[in-house]
């Protein structure tokens, strides 16, 4: 068959009728075939045409045109450029689809409208992300403000330290649980109605432990505030995932990790202060009124960004998911919607919150890219914990320090907690920025020719989230296993000798959060639709092998000493690194066959829902 006329035709003047779009995807084919053909499982899309209903085939073959394939490198296939094609690769891309039977019709918005992901300008969206970041500093500023209260307490309620330290391992298990729920709910009732939620109850949670005497009590209402706290950040990582697409995505999530780490800097020297001058039941009477004052700005500015709700920020809010406060965000409603040209609209169906939606985050773990990914980094984090939390007994009695003293000896850790997350979200954008660019030029792709990563594109996520991550592990191996080094030799007993182990705390902490930036970012790249519940998840798999590390780092410190302890964390961490060798090597091909997979589940929800 002839190769189509030479003048090219607008998207409007295809025809929309199924024979003659059928036709012209075979011209298309035909024109195409003397290049290298890429044959990947097509990918459903979700939206049902305005006019009629689709049935979207299974287990099709889709010819795409090389302009828009995949890089010589790809799981997926090869290319090879091909510029005789008169029709836009956009163009193309749609009638490929549409032979293979999943098409779509042709739209007919501006490039614009398509362009835009979401309506916020950047200083709103950098509004949205300093609102869930305040509200994100609670679970690491509720859970670090305690640590130098420890003693006190210890003493106030005439119990071992050994024992009070089992509230931050309460705290941390529920810390990682609690997300499984709320991720969900926030997934599929909105981001706003969730926030307000979790801060009823940490306010209540906070209540109880201001007016708690005995251990029993400490530990019950300790379980109540991680479950109020620990939520703040999934629940913030998804308003960020509905507002950002994955180019500007790693930059916005270091700027959520650093303002909300500023909880993991300041806590402790604000939890040392006030247990030196008020008791520390003053730390919860504080910790009522910063909590209160962050639900009250969530009440008033912050609006509806789950996707199925707001949509790209231009449909009107109603009820409980419209601020107080409208002006900044008023003025784009009721604007034409719009289709981001990277991911669009994840899925136009509404989903309910169930017992099956609580669970269904659990399955990503069977996810092998997810796994490799959240196993590491769980461990990462588990030394990090145990560096913190068992900073007070290490520290206090070796270089006699007073409960003011043993809060700012946490603020180096603090500090590149901080330091950390911001670096890492420049860095993030950088390699992606790379990792994008040498994509384009192995596939012929224009730069200003936007990317459809949910149909098409096979830029190799992991690779781009993962670039930087070598450097950082070999910094943070070295450091742990000097740690345990530098609290036990006698030469660094006396008070000048404190600054070897705090200058290794900032190294672990920084590589540390900067690592576990990457792992969140990544995360919300791989399941984009569920960011939130993807958070839970990671949440779940770190703060639950965090709180076993927290539990038992005291037992292993007495019983082999703290250097062969930090020692054994290193090696560890050394013999889990080829899981991150693995992700990539292999993510890319793990994520693909996700997709499909996926893909075919989600149609036979639409054609069930369709009959």
């Amino acid at each position: 068959m002839e190769a189509p006329p030479s003048p090219k035709r607008p998207p409007s003047a295809i025809p929309s009728d199924s024979d003659s779009r059928k036709e012209l995807g075979r011209a298309v084919s035909a024109d195409t075939s003397k290049a290298t053909r890429l044959q990947t499982e097509q990918v459903p899309t979700l939206r049902a045409s305005n006019e009629s209903t689709r049935k979207i085939k299974t287990n099709t073959r889709v010819t795409i045109p090389p302009a828009y394939g995949a890089s010589h490198n790809s799981p997926i296939g090869n290319t090879q450029e091909k510029k005789s094609v008169d029709y836009s690769a956009s163009q193309a891309v749609e009638i490929a689809l549409s032979e293979a039977g999943c098409d779509e019709p042709v739209s007919e918005k501006t490039d614009s409208q398509q362009e835009l992901y979401h309506a916020f300008s950047r200083r709103e969206k950098r509004l949205m992300v300093w609102i869930v970041s305040f509200a994100g500093l609670f679970s690491p500023l509720s859970s670090n403000i305690y640590f130098p209260a420890l003693g006190a307490i210890s003493s106030h309620v005439q119990t071992e330290i050994a024992m009070i330290s089992l509230t931050v391992t309460v705290y941390m298990a529920v810390q990682g649980v609690a997300p499984s729920f709320w991720g969900p709910l926030s997934d599929t009732r909105g981001r706003r109605i969730t926030f307000i939620c979790t801060f009823g109850v940490y306010l209540i949670a906070n209540l109880g432990l201001a007016f708690s005497n005995d251990f029993a009590s400490l530990m019950a209402f300790r379980a109540i505030q991680a479950a109020g706290s620990a939520a703040t950040i999934s629940v913030g990582a998804g308003v960020i995932g509905d507002i950002t697409t994955a180019k500007e995505r790693g930059g916005y999530m270091g700027s959520f990790g650093g303002i909300r780490m500023l909880g993991q800097s300041i806590g402790p020297v604000i939890g040392g202060i006030i247990t030196e001058f008020f008791g520390f039941h003053a730390i919860f009477w504080f910790l009522v009124v910063l909590g209160f004052i962050s639900l009250v700005i969530i009440v008033l500015f912050l609006p509806e960004t789950l996707r199925h709700i707001a949509g790209n920020g231009t449909i009107p809010l109603r009820g409980i998911h419209r601020p107080v406060v409208t002006r900044h965000i008023s003025k784009h409603w009721k604007r034409p919607d719009a289709v981001s040209s990277e991911e669009g609209n994840i899925t136009n169906l509404t989903p309910k919150f169930t017992l099956g939606s609580i669970l269904s985050p659990l399955r990503f773990l069977f996810e092998k890219d997810v796994f490799v990914t959240l196993l590491f980094g769980a461990f990462v984090y588990t030394i990090w914990s145990v560096v913190t939390s068992s900073t007070t007994a290490l520290f206090q009695p070796r270089y006699r320090l007073s409960n003011l003293k043993v809060g700012l000896i946490f603020l180096p850790n603090g500090a590149a907690c901080v330091s950390g997350s911001y670096f890492a979200g420049k860095i993030l954008d950088r390699d992606y920025r790379h990792v994008e660019s040498a994509y384009r030029a192995s596939n012929g792709i224009p730069l200003e020719t936007p990317l459809n990563r949910k149909h098409l594109s096979d830029l190799p996520l992991s690779r781009a989230r993962l670039r930087s991550f070598w450097y950082l592990i070999v910094l943070f191996v070295f450091a742990v296993a000097g740690y345990g080094y530098s609290l036990s030799s006698p030469l660094l007993a006396s008070r000048p000798g404190i600054a070897l182990p705090l200058v290794l705390q900032f190294v672990i902490a920084i590589t540390a959060t900067a690592i576990f930036t990457q792992n969140s970012a990544l995360m919300v790249d791989l399941y984009p639709g569920a960011s939130a519940s993807a958070t839970a998840v990671n949440n779940l798999v770190r703060c639950s092998l965090g709180a076993v590390g927290v539990a038992g780092v005291q037992f292993i410190i007495d019983k082999i000493g703290v250097e062969a302890a930090f020692l054994i964390f290193a090696i560890v961490t050394i013999a889990l690194t080829p899981l991150m060798c693995l992700q990539w090597n292999h993510g890319e091909v793990w994520r693909a066959e996700r997709i499909a997979r996926l893909a075919r589940r989600e149609q036979k929800q639409v054609t069930g829902a369709q009959v």
